[in-house]
């Protein structure tokens, strides 16, 4: 695997920090979580059984759990130990917070010289607000990410997951990956911060490109796109169906199949622009067409034809289908303590060194005694033989 070989001190809890961490494990590094003697919070959230937060198990896989109380010269000790032969250390404290623990960068770099260090924020490691607290409802509300979600007449609307924590993982794992790649070339430590409120505003796409140029806001739009039409959900006999024809090829492989060949010369409709500015016109055409057949048969004829359409799921709906099912997105992991836990897949599919499940979501410092006083471990094993 990738990553096999490097080891990394994981300081993180609930989603942004374990997420991050996950990705790194499943891609083959040694992540020894570090927790509290009360154990990271994620453990008493969400749905589980037999007394384990499933939750907490979809964002632990591949780890190693280690307890150690931090406020302790002994927690202090421990981390030490670890953080002696590690690649990285990882953390989403709020700024200062591993100074006033004895670990900042400088003490970090003596105990072991050229470690990567990465710390997730609320808002980076700078700045006026530096030392706000922050959650991924924040991050959505302040980046812009709501203002651009609902209908043009409803309020800001959140996004149903913890995207911010997600993105924001996704960037710490990247930067690090970054940071080891390039001390493997070129030498030195390297520092990366990633923060919730950075990783959101990095999403804002189009609708900031068309506030740099123009200096207006896009309204909001719903489901369809503020720049782009016909695209959006759109009414059949039977409901409703995801349809993104996003250019005039598409556009003219969408009219080929509705079999509109008026509407596909129609002046109105010759270019992107005008079809944005008579949208309510063009979707009211193309919604007369489809409600003659069912959306499972639009839904084949559209594809068959190359316009990228879709059903619209619910999660029953995502793990059902045939496409989901085929690329493992759902997957049955085997846990001494709790019999199997079903998780979600490994969304980078690597031909030669594929992800896998090494080992099953830890217990509460399951790891302690191997790691920190690996000569104990040896007796006890040795006592039971």
């Amino acid at each position: 695997m990738p990553l096999t070989g490097l080891r990394i001190v994981d300081l993180t809890r609930v989603i942004s920090g374990p997420f991050c961490t996950m990705l790194l494990a499943d891609l083959g590094a040694d992540v020894i979580k570090i927790e509290p003697p009360e154990g990271d919070p994620l453990r008493t959230q969400g749905s589980g059984r037999n007394g384990l937060s499933w939750y907490y198990a979809s964002f632990n896989r591949n780890k190693r759990s280690v307890v150690l109380d931090l406020k302790t010269e002994e927690g202090k000790r421990g981390l030490e130990k670890l953080l002696a032969d590690a690649d990285a250390v990882i953390d989403n404290f709020r700024p200062g917070v591993m100074q006033r623990l004895g670990f900042g960068e400088e003490r970090l770099q003596q105990i072991r010289p050229g470690i990567i260090t990465c710390s997730i924020t609320g808002f980076g490691a700078d700045g006026p607000y530096r030392d706000r607290p922050a959650f991924d409802f924040i991050a959505q509300a302040m980046s812009g990410f709501m203002s651009v979600n609902g209908g043009k007449d409803d309020p800001p609307q959140r996004s149903g997951l913890p995207i911010s924590d997600l993105v924001c993982g996704i960037y710490g794992a990247l930067g690090l990956c970054a940071a080891l790649l390039g001390r493997e070339r070129n030498g030195g430590a390297e520092r990366v911060d990633v923060s919730l409120t950075n990783s959101m505003v990095s999403l804002l796409a189009y609708t900031a490109s068309h506030y740099f140029a123009t200096g207006e806001v896009l309204p909001r739009t719903g489901n369809d796109h503020p720049i782009a039409s016909p695209y959006g959900l759109f009414r059949t006999r039977d409901g409703q169906i995801a349809i993104a024809p996003s250019d005039n090829v598409f556009f003219g492989r969408l009219m080929d199949a509705l079999d509109l060949p008026k509407v596909k010369n129609d002046p109105d409709f010759a270019d992107n622009f005008r079809r944005v500015e008579h949208r309510g016109r063009l979707r009211e055409l193309v919604e007369e067409k489809l409600s003659e057949r069912d959306s499972t048969d639009w839904i084949e004829r559209l594809n068959a034809a190359g316009v990228p359409c879709g059903p619209i799921y619910d999660l029953k709906g995502v793990f059902s289908d045939p496409q989901i099912a085929s690329q493992k997105m759902a997957i049955d992991v085997p846990t001494a303590a709790h019999d199997t836990v079903r998780m979600l897949g490994f969304p980078i599919k690597l031909k030669e060194r594929a992800c896998q499940v090494r080992r099953p979501p830890p217990q509460l410092g399951e790891h302690t005694v191997e790691l920190l006083n690996p000569g104990a471990e040896l007796r006890k094993h040795a006592a039971r033989s």
